[in-house]
């Protein structure tokens, strides 16, 4: 079957046709126009400040006022901030402050008056960086970026915000980027996105975009109220396989692919397309801007403004096993990293080869520090750690379903393709045991037993685990339309499955519920509205794609001549 997966999903956005404005020399001349006394461009940080300063600084002006005047010195923010980075490789605590916190106030004083007094003298005045909204009032530009983008520009050398960090680990940088600058710099974003006159997207510099705000925001309206794809990224791997490479429609020549992140809002982005041509922006600014038509009432008052799905592929066809590892229980995420809830996960195998497993639970008659003791030698270097021993190993066939609550010793083998359905803390994986390899940087990869034994739920152990965790498959509705089945997830978790197999169509009733699907079986689908408020949204096979709240009832419809299969997922409701 020829792969019809779309590596670039674009949403096309209407009543703005034609309003892109495309490279420097365009977008300078519209902002020359429509500038009165000052123009004011904030950033997120990450933006290639200086390639972008050398360019805007031809607009004709008097004064140009750089707003990392504003800041802290690097040494004081480090010293503020070194609670919350932590001396960890890869896990810092969550950091709920504001852009005011790192901010000089008599600096910014001064800088505000500055402006003020050459607009009085009738002076063109340019306000440039990250909190140059702080500074004045003007036309508003937003230079924005993806998160993926940042991370690759991390591993480029690009140091974090305000830090000579040109050389440090990448996971280091990363980390300070999710769990400090991205949340600060959300937040701020958040208080200014109603007024933004004009988005630059500076995901590729080679190719700079501009459209308004209003376009801006008229399209996630419109992407909040009918079904979307996000853009999904691809990375490599120590363990990465084969699979995706011709289900993806992706590079062959590359040595392997080990995630796709296809559902991942924090993480992914969106392009707006806008008939001649798309911008490119982080999905959050989706999820920031219309979070109660996106999520529904119900996921919105338990979750604010984040998404709570996450759907992400893990390839080990051709492969390696992944780590052995255990995620951390909501009691010790929140009291550990600060973050609300934790990430409950399960495996749905895409797709796998004769001989493929997933570790899951442990042995009965395990003792603990007894494995313990084993893990610790074995990452010392000192034995093999003998997985098998401790951990069970079921075999895994495609369109088995195998459900991870937090704190279950877990990992799939080799040769299967899994499409992980999760709740989306991002990061927090503690490994036990990554099989004696070190990863592509050549470093050996982070692994964190002092976590992950706080965390192992050690009465998980195979009857348990074949009862509770492995195929918790019962069928809810058949009929000569649909067959309609509960696939998971535990109990323990607030996230519910369902697998649809049809053969012409279902209807969907989301009760105002966010729902992320993928379309597991089949060549394509189609999802439809009841009431004709968005055109009929193609899906391929193992394309991820979101279905918001605001769409009330939906169907989807088999479009081709052999059942299909669709799974979805969506936030349970509280019991009463």
């Amino acid at each position: 079957m020829t792969s019809l997966y779309d590596p670039y999903p674009k949403t096309k956005i209407e009543g703005h046709q034609g309003e892109l404005i495309q490279g420097w020399e365009s977008i300078l001349a519209q902002l020359q126009e429509k500038m009165e006394d000052i123009l004011v461009i904030d950033t997120y940080p990450g933006v290639y400040d200086e390639e972008i300063k050398h360019e805007l600084k031809k607009i004709p002006h008097d004064v140009w006022i750089d707003a990392i005047e504003l800041f802290k010195d690097q040494e004081t923010i480090y010293e503020q901030l070194k609670y919350h980075i932590t001396d960890d490789r890869v896990f810092g605590r969550m950091y709920y402050g504001e852009i005011e916190n790192f901010i000089v106030e008599d600096k910014k004083k001064a800088l505000q008056e500055q402006a003020q007094k050459a607009r009085q003298e009738g002076k063109k005045v340019i306000v440039y960086g990250y909190g140059a909204n702080l500074i004045a009032q003007g036309l508003l530009v937003y230079l924005d970026l993806a998160r993926w983008e940042i991370t690759l520009r991390y591993r480029q050398g690009m140091p974090n915000f305000l830090a000579d960090n040109q050389d440090e680990d990448a996971l280091r940088k990363i980390k300070r980027g999710f769990f400090i600058e991205w949340r600060v710099a959300d937040k701020y974003k958040r208080t200014f996105f109603d007024r933004i006159d004009y988005f630059i997207d500076t995901n590729d510099m080679n190719e700079i975009k501009m459209v308004s705000g209003k376009a801006v925001r008229d399209g996630l309206i419109q992407m909040a109220h009918r079904p979307f794809r996000l853009v999904p990224y691809f990375d490599p791997g120590v363990w990465g396989g084969q699979w995706m490479k011709s289900a993806c429609n992706l590079d062959p020549d590359k040595e392997n692919y080990a995630w796709s992140f296809d559902g991942v809002p924090e993480e992914n982005s969106i392009y707006l397309d806008f008939g001649n041509g798309y911008i490119e922006l982080p999905a959050m600014d989706l999820v920031l801007d219309q979070p109660k038509a996106l999520l529904g009432k119900s996921v919105y008052s338990r979750f604010g403004a984040e998404f709570p799905i996450r759907f992400d592929f893990l390839d080990t066809i051709g492969g390696q096993n992944l780590s052995l590892q255990v995620h951390p229980l909501t009691e010790y995420i929140h009291r550990t990293f600060g973050m609300a809830y934790t990430q409950d996960e399960s495996y749905y195998i895409l797709d796998a080869k004769e001989g493929a497993c997933v570790y899951l639970g442990l042995k009965e008659g395990v003792v603990p520090e007894e494995m313990i003791s084993d893990l610790e030698a074995a990452n010392r270097g000192e034995i093999l750690f003998d997985a098998e021993k401790y951990v069970n190993k079921f075999p895994a066939k495609k369109h088995d379903h195998f459900l991870i609550p937090a704190g279950t010793t877990h990992c799939s083998g080799k040769d299967a393709m899994v499409l992980e359905i999760s709740a989306t803390p991002y990061c927090f994986t503690f490994k036990l045991w990554d099989w004696a390899r070190v990863g592509l940087d050549g470093k050996p990869r982070p692994v964190h037993i002092e976590h992950g034994k706080k965390n192992i739920q050690w009465d998980r152990t195979t009857h348990w685990v074949e009862k509770n965790l492995v195929n918790a498959i019962y069928t809810l509705k058949e009929d000569e339309h649909v067959k309609e089945e509960h696939t998971g997830l535990h109990e323990l978790e607030y996230i519910e499955t369902r697998r649809y197999w049809i053969q012409d169509d279902v209807l969907i009733k989301n009760e105002d519920n966010v729902n992320m699907l993928n379309l597991i079986e089949g060549q394509s689908c189609l999802i439809e509205s009841m009431d004709g408020s968005f055109e009929p949204f193609e899906v391929h096979y193992a394309e991820t794609f979101i279905v918001p709240a605001s769409v009330k009832n939906y169907k989807i419809v088999n479009n081709t001549n052999k059942t299909i299969g669709v799974i979805r997922a969506y936030v349970r409701k509280p019991k009463a």
